[in-house]
């Protein structure tokens, strides 16, 4: 569109006519601005620039307050129950806004973010579940502190506890949380023996990593609070993984010879010990009765030694009478009388069958 007077002519000057000047020329000098003129001239270009001839002015003033109203309109934004409106005066942090309708400056003199801080947000670590389950190697291999290698899969749960801190403190909050629960991971799997990896040290080894990651995180200001790290795989190294369950199994069949080998012990011991002191207390029994009957035999003989001093006679007799008695007591007896010889009667008399007991009358033999 070319700028052309208002009568059509092609007299130049631009917009502001044959003057060639806003102000205009005359007398070969400058003369102060004609604010009016130029206002009138202005409008006059917006009417021609409008459909119709009536009403322009109008039209313009209807569609200029439209487009102002829609861009006050613009501020107007809406919070759900899950998230947290951070308003943004010139780039900067302002204030924040709490769920439901608020309002803020229309651009760009205020913007908003609104993250949701009660989602719970899910990183896995060692793996990949979409679609097929995907393995990632550099991931997942660690050292233990007992020199060997494990394949660890794990997820982290975290959640936003502080806005402000999670928009401008860090720049992508998943991958930072990503490397630092790997870090931490390691770290923890670094100072844990393989065996304790495998078998019960599995919850220790979550909740180490959950104390150190929330630790990294608080260490950045983050503002994320990490709610769960749940350990999915911990297995040997895929190569490997035949020969490690051979040594495993071998560790399990010595582990199993020692506890018969011990239970064998734990048996024979006590039984072993039982006998060293039945014996020990036998033979002390054995000491006590003889060092018993050797003292009585010495009282025996003093006592009978006394007697004999006090009536030698009478002593020796009853010592020969003992004696006999002790000598013929477990023997048999035949008494032969000389002086029955020549009378028709036998002379023998069979004393033992005498002390025989009798059997009762009736009973059979």
């Amino acid at each position: 569109m070319s700028w052309q007077p208002p009568g059509g002519g092609g007299g130049g000057g631009g917009p502001w006519g044959s003057g060639g000047s806003p102000w205009g020329r005359g007398g070969g000098g400058m003369r102060p601005p004609d604010f009016e003129a130029f206002l009138s001239r202005l409008q006059e270009r917006i009417r021609n620039l409008l459909p119709g001839k009536t009403g322009r002015g109008k039209g313009v003033f209807v569609v200029i307050a439209a487009v102002i109203v829609l861009w006050l309109a613009s501020g107007i934004y809406v919070v759900d129950p899950d998230e947290l409106g951070v308003v943004l005066r010139f780039g900067a942090y302002n204030r924040r806004a709490e769920p439901g309708l608020n309002y803020h400056l229309p651009s760009p003199f205020e913007s908003v973010l609104i993250p949701k801080v009660t989602r719970v947000n899910r990183i896995e670590i060692g793996y990949r579940s979409e679609g097929t389950k995907l393995q990632v190697p550099e991931e997942s291999l660690m050292l233990t502190g007992d020199e060997n290698i494990v394949d660890i899969n794990f997820t982290v749960f975290w959640l936003i506890k502080n806005a402000q801190d999670y928009l401008f403190n860090i720049r992508d909050p998943d991958g930072t949380v990503k490397v630092a629960a790997e870090s931490a991971m390691r770290e923890v799997i670094g100072h844990t023996l393989i065996a304790s990896a495998f078998a019960e040290g599995r919850g220790k080894i979550e909740t180490d990593t959950k104390t150190l990651l929330q630790q990294i995180l608080d260490s950045y200001h983050s503002g994320i609070e990490v709610t769960q790290v749940q350990l999915q795989k911990v297995d040997p190294p895929a190569p490997v993984i035949d020969a490690f369950r051979d040594v495993q199994s071998a560790k399990i069949d010595q582990q199993r010879y020692i506890n018969e080998a011990q239970t064998y012990a734990n048996n024979l011991v006590p039984v072993a010990q039982g006998d060293a002191s039945r014996l020990v207390q036998e033979g002390q029994a054995y000491k006590a009765q003889v060092v018993l009957q050797a003292q009585g035999d010495a009282a025996r003989f003093l006592s009978v030694y006394n007697a004999y001093k006090a009536a030698p006679d009478v002593t020796a007799r009853r010592l020969y009478i003992e004696t006999l008695e002790g000598i013929l007591k477990d023997t048999n007896k035949v008494v032969v009388d000389k002086s029955a010889s020549g009378t028709g009667v036998v002379p023998y008399l069979p004393l033992p069958n005498f002390a025989a007991p009798t059997k009762p009358t009736g009973t059979q033999p």
